[in-house]
C-alpha cells in the first residue's frame, strides 16, 4: 500500500476539520443555522421512529425532516459560496440585514412545518383550516426571499471575478446559483396554485424507491428537486470541465450542461403538469 493510499483518510479529515472554520469565516449566519438544523435532525428522527401518526399515508415527522436536510444543504451550500464573494459585499450593512432576514425566514417556515406535523394537520395546501390556509400563502412569500440568497450570490459572483477568476467555473457557479432561484420559483409557484403535488389520481401507490415520486400520475416534487439542485449540479459540472478541457472547451462545455439542465427540468416540470410520470410503472 503506497503512502498516498494510507494518507488519503488522514487528509480528508484534515479537509474536513478545515471546511467548517471557512464555512462560518464567510457567513457565520448561514452556517450556523445550517448545523442548527442538522442536529435539529436528530430529534426529529427520533420523533418519526416513537410517533406512530400518520397523515396522508405518510409519517406525520417525515415532512419536517426532509425540510431540514434540505435547508441544511442550501444553508451550507450558500455558506461555501460566501467565500467567492467581495469581501466589501459581506461587510454592507444591507447584506448584513438581508442575510438576517433569510435566517428568520427559515426558522419561520420550520416552526409552521414543525407545528403542522405536531398536530397532525396539513401544513400545504391546508384550506380546511382557516389559519393554515392564511399562514401558506405568507410562507410561499418568505420562500421567494430566502431563496432569492442565491439569485443575490449568483449575480455578484458573476460581476466580480476576482472571487473565481476562471471564466468558466465562474459561469458555472453563477448560472447554479441563478437557476435555483429561477426555476424554483416557477415550479414552486405552480405547485402553490395547485390542490397538491400531484397530478392525476394514483390506483397502487407505486412511487420511486427513497424519493417517494410518483411513478403513476404527473408529480411536481421531481422538478422542484432539480430546480433547487442546479446550485450543485451545474458547479460541479464546471469544475470537472475546468479541470480536464480547455479554457474554451470548458466554457462551451459549461453552456451546454446548463442548458440541458434546465431543459431537463422543464421537461420534468411539463409532464408533471399533464398528469405523466417520468419514471411509469
Amino acid at each position: 500500500m503506497s503512502d498516498a493510499t494510507i494518507f488519503t483518510p488522514i487528509r480528508s479529515r484534515i479537509a474536513a476539520r478545515r471546511l467548517m472554520p471557512a464555512l462560518f469565516a464567510a457567513e457565520p449566519r448561514f452556517a450556523a443555522l445550517g448545523l442548527l438544523l442538522a442536529f435539529s435532525m436528530i430529534p426529529t428522527t427520533l420523533a418519526l421512529v416513537l410517533d406512530p401518526r400518520l397523515f396522508q399515508a405518510e409519517a406525520v415527522w417525515l415532512k419536517p425532516l426532509k425540510f431540514q436536510l434540505s435547508l441544511t444543504v442550501y444553508l451550507l451550500s450558500l455558506a461555501y459560496f460566501a467565500r467567492f464573494l467581495p469581501s466589501a459585499f459581506l461587510e454592507r450593512r444591507s447584506y448584513r440585514a438581508f442575510s438576517i432576514i433569510v435566517v428568520l425566514f427559515v426558522l419561520a417556515e420550520m416552526v409552521w412545518i414543525g407545528g403542522a406535523a405536531m398536530f397532525g394537520i396539513a401544513s400545504h395546501y391546508n384550506a380546511a383550516h382557516p389559519l393554515m390556509a392564511q399562514i401558506y400563502g405568507l410562507m410561499g412569500l418568505l420562500a421567494v426571499i430566502l431563496t432569492s440568497a442565491s439569485l443575490v450570490y449568483g449575480a455578484v459572483i458573476w460581476r466580480d471575478p476576482r472571487g473565481l477568476p476562471d471564466g468558466a467555473l465562474r459561469l458555472s457557479v453563477a448560472l447554479g446559483l441563478v437557476l435555483t432561484f429561477v426555476l424554483t420559483v416557477i415550479v414552486a409557484g405552480y405547485m402553490a396554485s395547485q390542490t397538491g403535488r400531484l397530478v392525476g389520481v394514483p390506483q397502487t401507490g407505486a412511487r420511486v424507491p427513497l424519493m417517494g415520486w410518483s411513478r403513476e400520475v404527473g408529480d411536481l416534487r421531481l422538478s422542484h428537486f432539480l430546480a433547487t439542485h442546479a446550485m450543485h449540479v451545474l458547479p460541479l459540472a464546471g469544475l470537472l470541465a475546468v479541470r480536464s478541457l480547455s479554457a474554451g472547451t470548458a466554457l462551451r462545455v459549461v453552456g451546454v450542461v446548463s442548458a440541458a439542465f434546465v431543459l431537463v427540468t422543464v421537461a420534468s416540470f411539463v409532464m408533471a403538469i399533464l398528469g405523466l410520470p417520468v419514471f411509469p410503472v
